[in-house]
């Protein structure tokens, strides 16, 4: 049993006892529901107090049983609450450090609330495409106000306890868990030998004669359309409230817990609460246990002052970590830390850090020429040119100066981890950190592991990570790791279908439609087209067979590398990043069709996105069979965070698992019988899983 339970001073006190957080598993709901029969059956009994023990009062469900028929054995957390309701005797929630979810519902079904300062307070279903499924959207607006409580609910906000008190809570009780509960059974007690009608939230009425509520209601209603027109919870969350307004509270909570049960088998809710348990998912490591001693890391150097070396330095920086940042001449230094300082006085003129904050930060960079700088730092980051000889020379060069123990991390995206860490005498402390542009403000970091790198190596990155507000996944080492590998086969649709009749800004505008933040042409130029012209150079020298469509090449050689140039797949204005459809463009496409005798044929939406994204999935399967990803996830936390695949449909493993990969499959095999259908040999983990009726996430 998750839950104890004695009985203080006349008052039973039912501790919830589920570390970390106290979720609500079966377990405890059933040590909550049965404390609560056994204190009403005791005549000694005058009351009830509820306090979470450890870190938490609760922090709702417990996500170890998302999936499992634990999560649906009786009690549910409807009866529990329903036993609160029932009780005759008051009962007290005494909450700290957080309520949340279930927890907080649990805590409004209590006659009586009191906490400590500081404690957080939040209804944040909304952010796994759900809403409270226990009375939360009908009796917190009960207790704080129908615009108070439609802004936690929609948002899924955290609140303090102290803008609470007077309306969920009764007062704060000063001092520490024990002076909590020590206050907790005294109220209970006062309130014991008062008798009287016992108050319950869903007994409260709510007035609005001024019309305030339904206003609110009807602002927060416009609101998610116009911002979230793909994800149906903020939706119901509105009605689910406007439902309190209206509603008689049975009714209202009929209404909760059938939008409950509509969003809760809807794809945007799988794929919200897929990322939510991906993400916990690619912190463990099969092989590197969580107990895995790691390296300290105080300091940190980067080499390579241009756009990616800079903000790599922010993100330390921004963390509390003092950086060197270095380049080999006073030029390039200086033109880093020229992008340093203008983005931080960016930030402050938007009002997104306050000034003083931006020094603090910029204190902790010091710029340097000389690689001897780096003598004292803990973890080392290259960020030069993407070029294996340009960076196997600084790798020599580190081994040479850096501290014995110190990590050396590449940057790289695309190149072979485990020929730089053999230009060094330590393999082990070599890793890959593929940070996304740009990196101060892009959430993925690729964390490559190479054959060598040390178990302490890889649990320490995975640690810092967290810690410069990073999601971390791991990778293991082939060409283009996990993102830009996949992300090879994806531009390659995008332009062979360019070479047979699509336009760039056909195949952008579908592929956003399907919620892509950005089209393949759109990305290449903003990323550069000279980066992914130098990456193909480099394969075909490597692979003298490989077959890339020409088009882009042509593009290249006419000098358009992108917004960098002004002109690329589209054309730019000075100083204006707003892609224009070109008719160069247009003529260069017209006169490579004629002459290389290809008749343009049409190309419907649905089939640019299934050529794209199927693309993605069929090599995602190769990944996954030779070990570069370790789960299904993994793909899908790289491409929600890193690529801008749109995060209601979960990343493109668990989109192919909703499509179903039969279908899947049937696609591939039907593009492996048309226009190049050498690029779309099915992936045989494809094949086996489909053919099984299995899935990609389990």
């Amino acid at each position: 049993m998750s839950t104890a339970y004695e009985v203080r001073d006349g008052v039973a006190v039912i501790t919830l006892e589920n570390p970390p957080v106290n979720g609500l598993g079966h377990a405890t709901r059933s040590g909550i529901a049965e404390g609560i029969a056994k204190a009403q059956a005791d005549a000694q009994v005058r009351a009830v107090v509820l306090i979470g023990g450890g870190k938490a009062f609760s922090g709702g469900a417990d996500i170890r049983e998302f999936n499992t028929p634990k999560a649906t054995q009786s009690p549910l957390l409807v009866d529990v609450i329903a036993a609160l309701d029932a009780c005759v005797k008051p009962v007290i929630a005494a909450v700290h450090a957080v309520a949340m979810g279930g927890g907080l519902e649990l805590a409004l079904a209590c006659h009586y609330r009191v906490a400590l300062p500081g404690a957080q307070i939040a209804l944040p279903e909304v952010k796994l495409g759900l809403l409270p499924g226990a009375g939360g959207t009908q009796r917190l607006p009960r207790a704080i106000g129908v615009a108070r409580a439609l802004d936690m609910v929609v948002s899924g906000r955290i609140v303090k306890s102290e803008t609470l008190v007077g309306t969920l809570f009764s007062k704060l009780i000063e001092g520490n868990h024990d002076d909590l509960l020590a206050g907790a059974i005294a109220l209970a007690n006062e309130i014991a030998s008062q008798g009287g009608k016992l108050p319950r939230l869903r007994d409260v009425a709510i007035e609005d004669t001024d019309g305030a509520g339904q206003a609110a209601i009807d602002a927060a209603r416009e609101k998610v359309q116009r911002e979230q027109p793909h994800f149906p919870a903020p939706h119901k969350c509105v009605a689910a409230v406007e439902a309190a307004l209206q509603r008689p509270f049975d009714d209202g909570v009929k209404f909760e817990r059938e939008c409950f049960v509509a969003l809760v088998s809807s794809p945007e809710s799988k794929a919200l609460r897929h990322a939510f348990l991906g993400e916990r998912a690619a912190a463990k490591i099969a092989d590197v246990p969580d107990d895995t001693p790691v390296r300290n890391i105080e300091r940190v150097a980067v080499i390579g002052a241009g756009t990616m070396g800079s903000g790599i330095a922010m993100t330390f920086a921004n963390a509390g970590i003092p950086v060197t940042l270095v380049d080999t001449t006073e030029a390039a230094l200086a033109r880093g830390v020229e992008s340093v300082h203008g983005n931080y006085a960016r930030a402050v003129n938007r009002g997104k850090l306050a000034a003083d904050e931006a020094e603090k930060r910029l204190a902790r960079i010091h710029g340097s020429t000389d690689f001897a700088s780096v003598a004292d730092a803990d973890l080392i980051v290259e960020a030069v040119f993407e070029d294996m000889a340009i960076k196997q020379v600084v790798f020599r060069e580190l081994d040479k100066v850096a501290k014995h123990g110190a990590i050396l991390a590449s940057n790289t995206s695309t190149l072979d981890l485990d020929a730089l860490a053999a230009t060094t005498s330590r393999a082990q402390d070599v890793i890959g950190m593929h940070f996304f542009s740009p990196a101060n403000v892009m959430r993925l970091l690729e964390v490559v592991r190479g054959e060598h790198t040390g178990k302490d190596v890889l649990a320490t990155v995975m640690k810092l990570a967290k810690r410069i507000g990073k999601l971390a996944v791991v990778a293991r080492v082939c060409d283009g790791f996990i993102g830009n590998r996949m992300l090879e086969p994806y531009f390659k649709q995008s332009q062979w279908m360019v070479e047979q009749g699509a336009t760039p800004a056909q195949v952008d505008a579908a592929i956003e439609r399907f919620g892509f933040a950005m089209g393949p042409f759109r990305t290449s130029d903003l990323a550069g087209n000279d980066v992914s012209w130098a990456i193909r150079k480099r394969r075909h020298a490597e692979h003298p067979g490989i077959v890339y469509p020409r088009i882009a090449d042509v593009v290249c050689e006419a000098g358009r590398y992108g917004q960098k140039s002004h002109a690329g797949w589209y054309d730019y204005a000075e100083g204006d990043r707003t892609p224009r459809e070109s008719a160069k463009i247009a003529q260069m496409l017209d006169d490579y069709r004629k002459a290389n005798g290809i008749a343009p044929r049409v190309f419907s939406d649905d089939e640019i996105v299934e050529r794209l994204v199927y693309a993605l999935v069929n090599e995602g399967a190769k990944v996954l069979a030779d070990g570069t990803a370790a789960r299904a996830s993994d793909i899908d936390m790289v491409y929600l965070n890193g690529y801008g695949f749109p995060l209601w449909r979960g990343g493109p493993m668990l989109y192919a698992d909703m499509v179903g990969l039969d279908k899947v499959l049937a696609r591939v095999c039907a593009f492996e019988q048309g226009e190049h259908g050498e690029d779309w040999k099915p992936a045989a983990r494809l094949v086996e899983l489909a053919e099984a009726g299995k899935r990609f996430n389990g």
